[in-house]
């Protein structure tokens, strides 16, 4: 029995071992979290390594209904682990409560940036995110403040996670080989349990700004802002030039300057 990749789940379905270890290889149990969700596990590449830790407690998620079946005769010992759901729109909480999990995977490219974004709604439960993406995925995930590649998943992301970019994957370890080359990141919870700024406007600041990414900040906030003058010292600078921190900054002084205009 074996699982055929679909196209339209965006799967490409690793067949390489050596690269499989290396990837599970990466999950480092961040903060104790033995417990480890995997996306779109397929036929169990990934699988096989992430049991190879016993103190890993192993659940695998796929929408693919034909990798289900297959899971279950592989991998019995998993059990009711073995998840049939949309992990972009599951209710999490039926499986996890409010305890802490790990999300890896290879990811499927034409979603991994939802992934990513639905892992961000859980970021105080989720303390490690491990896995494959498109290069130009990860690359833009890890990315530092001023290059046109950095942007609103470099900002969003690097303000709750530690991001390390691991390691390459050519296109010809997969069935079938994608048309572009893989990249491997590591994210890692950091110490910001909360933002010292209004977090709902902290996202809607940094989005409008790399909305409008060749335009200085000044015109990138009017829609923040009323006829009375603003200053800042980020006006006459392009979003990419911000790093989290700034975004923070700037942030306050949007709300302040809303608040005192009341």
């Amino acid at each position: 029995m074996s699982v055929r990749a679909k196209k339209n789940l965006g799967q490409h379905f690793l067949i390489d071992k050596n690269v499989s270890k290396r990837i599970a290889d990466q999950f480092d149990s961040h903060m104790g979290c033995h417990r480890v969700l995997e996306i779109g596990p397929g036929m169990g590449a990934l699988t096989t390594y992430l049991l190879e830790k016993q103190e890993n407690e192993v659940w695998v998620m796929d929408i693919d209904r034909d990798s289900i079946p297959y899971l279950q005769e592989h991998f019995p010992a998993l059990g009711e682990r073995i998840i049939e759901a949309d992990f972009l729109k599951v209710n999490l909480a039926n499986y996890f409560g409010q305890e802490p999990f790990a999300v890896v995977g290879n990811f499927p490219y034409n979603i991994s940036s939802q992934i990513l974004f639905r892992c961000l709604e859980y970021r105080n439960q989720i303390p490690e995110i491990m896995g494959m993406f498109q290069k130009e995925v990860a690359e833009r995930v890890a990315e530092k403040p001023g290059t046109k590649t950095y942007g609103i998943i470099s900002v969003l992301l690097q303000t709750f996670y530690d991001i390390k970019y691991c390691f390459t994957v050519d296109e010809h370890v997969f069935n079938p080989p994608p048309k572009v080359k893989s990249g491997v990141i590591r994210l890692t919870r950091n110490n910001r349990a909360a933002l010292p700024c209004n977090e709902k406007l902290f996202f809607q600041v940094v989005k409008a700004c790399f909305n409008q990414r060749r335009k200085m900040i000044r015109n990138s906030i009017k829609g923040f802002l009323t006829d009375k003058p603003f200053e800042s010292r980020f006006l006459e600078m392009r979003p990419e030039r911000l790093s989290v921190e700034d975004f923070i900054e700037l942030t306050l002084s949007i709300d302040k300057y809303r608040t005192e205009g009341e």
